[in-house]
């Protein structure tokens, strides 16, 4: 869920976003261990996208913990699902929940996102336009935890630490892991390429303002 603000984000914030009743944590986040099923899990849910929306789903990837080897998450598959107009809700929606799926989230405001809620598996398809910063975000994330230990394991600790904590709503949560989220991003963006040198085959993510783990009411998110 998108936070525009310098702080977390408040529960007024929170309700606005969300289509219905946001569900209120109010306790400690529950992680589990991981699991070699979920990417088989992701991959079921990725063939029902992509028969439901045909040429309009343009890139479904898997995100989140539960896309990283070894580490620690909510058992909740997130779904990165890319299409040409996040805003065009009549191009996707309406195929997505004749599939079974339930719009939760929508943010006008913040790179026009969209998250369903899965039929029969604990899913959060988080929906952005191919033209997306969040896309490049999302998977620089993805692909430096799993390519690099040291911050997978420093992503893993601060999550039991925080998971440990009581909180009213998980985007609480996701809210105090940014500054460690913000730090490991850096880390992977690549260098700038050096004098002489061009690097436009490189698609390197965007500089773009702390993504801040913008997943709440559907308990997604990183």
């Amino acid at each position: 869920m998108a936070n525009s603000s310098p702080g977390p984000l408040t529960e007024e914030e929170i309700r606005k976003a969300t289509i219905g009743e946001p569900g209120r944590l109010d306790g400690p986040v529950h992680l589990v261990d991981y699991d070699p099923l979920w990417p088989e899990q992701f991959g079921r849910e990725a063939q029902r996208i992509a028969s439901a929306l045909g040429r309009h789903a343009l890139r479904i990837e898997h995100i989140g913990s539960t896309s990283v080897p070894g580490l620690v998450a909510k058992p909740i598959i997130d779904i990165l699902l890319v299409v040409a107009d996040s805003s065009n809700e009549p191009a996707y929606v309406p195929a997505l929940e004749a599939a079974g799926y339930v719009l939760r989230i929508r943010e006008p405001d913040w790179h026009q996102h969209r998250l369903f809620k899965g039929p029969d598996t604990n899913v959060n398809i988080h929906v952005f336009s191919i033209d997306s910063e969040e896309i490049e975000r999302n998977l620089a994330f993805r692909n430096r935890l799993r390519a690099n230990a040291a911050d997978r394991e420093l992503y893993a600790r601060t999550k039991r630490e925080l998971a440990a904590k009581s909180w009213e709503f998980v985007q609480n949560y996701a809210d105090a892991k940014s500054e460690v989220v913000e730090s490991i991003l850096a880390r992977a963006r690549p260098l700038p390429p050096a004098a002489g040198e061009s690097r436009a085959h490189d698609r390197a993510p965007s500089k773009a303002k702390p993504s801040r783990e913008k997943r709440s009411a559907a308990d997604g998110g990183l």
